[in-house]
């Protein structure tokens, strides 16, 4: 159901989990920041004292960093642990809309509170202008019908980028907006579709954020909610205590102010993703879409779990097959752009097994 299996992948191809070349996870090959990676070694004595229930400083490093009140922000284990919260409310309502294909954990979370969903699919594949995807206009895919609507954008797993506007459409017409932004920071500034500045203006807005794949700090589970206080005072009241580990609050104090890394990253990623996209194009028998992301949702002619366990076993390369998405199946998979020999280990692998 997700990326980033090594274990399983190692038995299949019968070597360690270190000797996997993991596409499967989409989580910047730059990192962990040396700033991150600083923090937690002279701070590693602070792990015989319980966090502070409150993370204070965490959230005031993440309040400036977005320049809000602190009063707005909620950290969490992951920004799945949030997502919970966010169904939780969703759940109240009548129904909630959610894009398919859909990330998983929506649907798992919304199930636990026994949540009606509408799916709601659209053309992802319409909107295709070289390697980036260009901003989509949510208003042609939605059915203002509905009370909820559950979304992320960058979207997971198309990569498709929904326009901040045609969101803001979406927040006169429903009860409550959950958007998922786990994916954003990979666009440089200037090019994000990012509605944290609206939130104050939008009590009806909930948005979530990762710090663990811009980052690449998945174990250490780190995430945070953007949303009204009153939201947030509900959910501190349903979670268990210290969500957070006093390890992530302080790489995460960190890696905000890290402006040299972030730049790092923009940098690599606007050279390493067209030629990536360039190479999948080249495959015959592969079809890889637009992306606004750091990964691409490519079509296969063959069966992608088969290309997937050629891979690893000939190769040791973990590709995403798409057959958890029931309307993908197994001729879809998903790859992370990596590093550059990275990109081409990979193209060679699939030259080869195709």
């Amino acid at each position: 159901m997700h990326g980033g299996n090594l274990a399983w992948a190692a038995e299949l191809a019968g070597c360690s989990p270190s000797a996997i070349l993991d596409f499967s996870a989409s989580i910047s090959p730059l990192g962990p920041p040396q700033s991150a990676i600083a923090a937690i070694q002279s701070n590693l004595n602070l792990v015989r004292e319980y966090p502070d229930p409150d993370y204070r400083r965490l959230r005031s490093a993440i309040a400036r960093f977005h320049q809000l009140s602190i009063d707005w922000i909620l950290p969490g284990n992951g920004a799945a642990e949030l997502l919970t919260w966010a169904c939780w409310d969703l759940a109240t309502l009548d129904a909630t809309q959610v894009l398919t294909p859909g990330f998983s954990d929506y649907f798992r979370a919304l199930s636990a509170f026994d949540a009606k969903v509408h799916r709601c699919p659209f053309d992802f594949a319409g909107n295709q202008r070289g390697f980036e995807s260009v901003s989509m206009d949510l208003s042609a895919v939605i059915q203002p019908t509905c009370e909820g609507l559950l979304l992320n954008n960058p979207h997971n797993p198309t990569g498709q980028l929904f326009s901040r506007e045609s969101i803001l459409f979406c927040l006169k017409e429903f009860s409550l907006v959950v958007v998922d932004e786990a994916f954003m920071d990979f666009l440089p500034p200037d090019r994000q579709q990012s509605l944290i500045d609206d939130v104050q203006h939008y009590p009806n807005l909930v948005i979530l954020r990762s710090l663990t794949k811009f980052y690449s700090l998945p174990g250490l589970r780190l995430g945070y909610a953007i949303a009204h206080p009153d939201y947030l005072k509900v959910w501190q009241t349903r979670r268990d205590p210290w969500s957070v580990n006093v390890l992530a609050s302080v790489a995460a104090e960190a890696m905000l102010s890290d402006t040299e890394f972030q730049q790092q990253t923009w940098n690599w990623l606007e050279v390493a993703k067209p030629k990536l996209f360039q190479g999948l194009s080249a495959l015959p028998g592969l079809h890889p879409y637009a992306s606004a992301a750091n990964f691409f949702l490519v079509r296969s002619d063959q069966s992608v779990p088969e290309i997937q366990q050629r891979l690893l076993k000939q190769h040791q390369i973990l590709i995403r097959d798409c057959v958890s998405f029931p309307e993908l199946g197994d001729r879809y998979f998903r790859v992370a752009v990596r590093s550059e020999s990275e990109n081409q280990r990979l193209i060679a692998g699939l030259t080869d097994v195709l």
